[in-house]
């Protein structure tokens, strides 16, 4: 995107960081004593993890930072071997220029086997002046030993107005015209990702005129939320047959897995004016049709039952509450 490289190709630094303004701070701390321990880096992708480990390496080695930086995406090579070679290789070797250590980055280190993750426990003994930055969605998949020799970082999904602010930058530069609505969408979506965010904008960009809500959901293939909750609303009403057809919309015309589906009806239905004792017996059915998906059972069986579920549910509700009016369940 011509907001990250022009200027001569100006490298980002740690400032440039969006919504960690916490992490930031601390990894600026260690530039400035010069002192760097070992670091895990935690937290749901597109936050910042990757960028933080290069600004970091950056700020330490300045312009050669290439030569004492070396970033292994984990997912690509998971086993042993990889420890016992690329890594214990780069790690053996002296830091180029005056420098007291080399950083290692294992991006996605939580798809390391536990026997890879136990060679690496004697590697970060044995060789003093390298540094390893561990890079992970879930720190619960990192070996303990490796945990305690480790400062924990963990990052949160970014702010619906920090999204806003980044993607308004990055459009204003691209003369990119985005609705009100549009951006709305936009930051719906990406649910803190700041790079799903990026790539959406970038995609949108290749088509003519304004990006609208209509046209982000369609280029995202993702549903409008509206529609999910009158699918919800359909079935609580008691009308199965219309929220059926609502979900046959979202299975074909989105593309949903079974899995997706079940995603984005239970981010929906905390937003409907559900009593606690329907909302409690919605999750329930919601969790146990989520595990049987999981398990291999047919997805659309499943739903189908998910649906008729929140139909007994609203028939109970309706029962319970005769004479009311509205649709307060």
């Amino acid at each position: 995107m011509k907001e990250i490289w022009t200027e001569k190709y100006r490298p980002l630094t740690l400032d440039e960081v969006v919504g960690q303004t916490e992490i930031v701070d601390r990894l600026k701390a260690y530039v400035a004593s010069n002192e760097l321990p070992h670091l895990l880096f935690a937290g749901p992708a597109g936050t910042g993890k990757t960028t933080c480990g290069i600004c970091l390496a950056r700020a330490f080695f300045g312009e050669g930072w290439s030569g004492n930086f070396h970033e292994q995406n984990a997912s690509d090579e998971r086993g042993i071997d990889v420890v016992r070679g690329k890594i214990k290789d780069f790690a053996r070797t002296s830091p180029l220029g005056d420098y007291a250590f080399k950083i290692i980055f294992l991006d996605e280190a939580d798809a390391l086997t536990s026997e890879a993750q136990a060679a690496l426990r004697r590697t970060m003994e044995r060789f003093s002046r390298c540094r390893f930055i561990f890079s992970v969605n879930f720190s619960s998949k990192i070996i303990e030993p490796l945990q305690s020799r480790c400062a924990v970082f963990r990052f949160k999904p970014l702010r619906s107005e920090e999204v806003k602010k980044y993607v308004e930058r990055v459009a204003k530069n691209e003369g990119i015209e985005i609705t009100s609505e549009g951006m709305k969408a936009l930051t719906y979506i990406a649910r803190g990702d700041l790079r799903k965010a990026t790539n959406l904008l970038q995609v949108g960009a290749a088509k003519e005129g304004k990006l609208t809500e209509e046209t982000l959901y369609k280029l995202s293939s993702y549903p409008d939320p509206k529609l999910v909750r009158a699918l919800i609303e359909q079935a609580l009403e008691g009308n199965f047959i219309r929220a059926r057809n609502l979900l046959d919309q979202l299975l074909i015309d989105y593309g949903l897995s079974g899995e997706g589906v079940i995603d984005q009806i239970h981010g929906a239905i905390f937003n409907l004016s559900l009593s606690d004792d329907a909302l409690v017996e919605a999750l329930s059915g919601i969790g146990e049709v989520a595990f049987r998906i999981i398990e291999g059972s047919n997805p659309r069986i499943q739903l189908d039952a998910l649906l008729a579920k929140f139909t007994q549910i609203g028939k109970k509700v309706r029962g319970k509450n005769e004479g009311m009016h509205g649709r307060n369940f």
